[in-house]
């Protein structure tokens, strides 16, 4: 009987989406209609998010424009965005909101970097969490008569080889948005 990995594999995986969505929340001087998802307002008695009470949509290389399907939600998309402070720049008009990335600085750009970063550090953090729960399990498994030596190592060389692609993929979600950052 060999381990089953299936708990772990969902979970890293869980671990690497999640890095993807607070990865596309950081702004590379492009304008990314994705910046949006994670801010609410208040609209129809609940907190909903921006894309659920507006149309949104790229205007240009800089420019997302959000046009709201009632009227009175304008003043308080422009205040979430800005009280989010996501260092974009908001404009209203008649038809709706425009909301302005800045080109970015190389001040900003290093410490975007720095963020990206440490949100990698989280994730990493977490899957050596994970692999830890698994090992101990397996290691228990072995104590109580499941599982032989020989599986506790076999197993523990695989729990080994998918914290190792965990980590990769990690890495290469960082890298592409450090590489986006940095304008390379």
């Amino acid at each position: 009987m060999s381990y089953d990995f299936s708990a772990f594999k969902k979970r890293t995986g869980d671990i690497t989406e999640y890095l993807k969505k607070e990865l596309s929340a950081i702004h590379t001087g492009r304008a990314s209609t994705a910046i949006l998802d994670g801010i609410f307002i208040e609209s129809y008695g609940t907190r909903l998010a921006i894309p659920h009470v507006a149309t949104v949509a790229n205007e240009d290389a800089r420019t997302i424009r959000i046009v709201p399907w009632e009227k009175g939600n304008s003043k308080e998309i422009e205040k979430a965005i800005n009280a989010a402070s996501l260092g974009v720049s908001v404009a209203t008009d008649e038809g709706g909101l425009r909301v302005f990335f800045p080109e970015l600085t190389t001040e900003r750009r290093v410490s975007f970097t720095k963020i990206v970063r440490e949100k990698m550090e989280d994730s990493r953090i977490e899957i050596k969490g994970e692999r830890e729960k698994t090992k101990n399990d397996i290691i228990a498994k072995q104590r109580d008569g499941e599982i032989s030596e020989d599986e506790k190592t076999l197993a523990l060389e695989e729990l080994q080889k998918y914290v190792d692609e965990a980590n990769n993929s990690v890495e290469l979600i960082g890298g592409k948005k450090e590489k986006e950052i940095l304008g390379e």
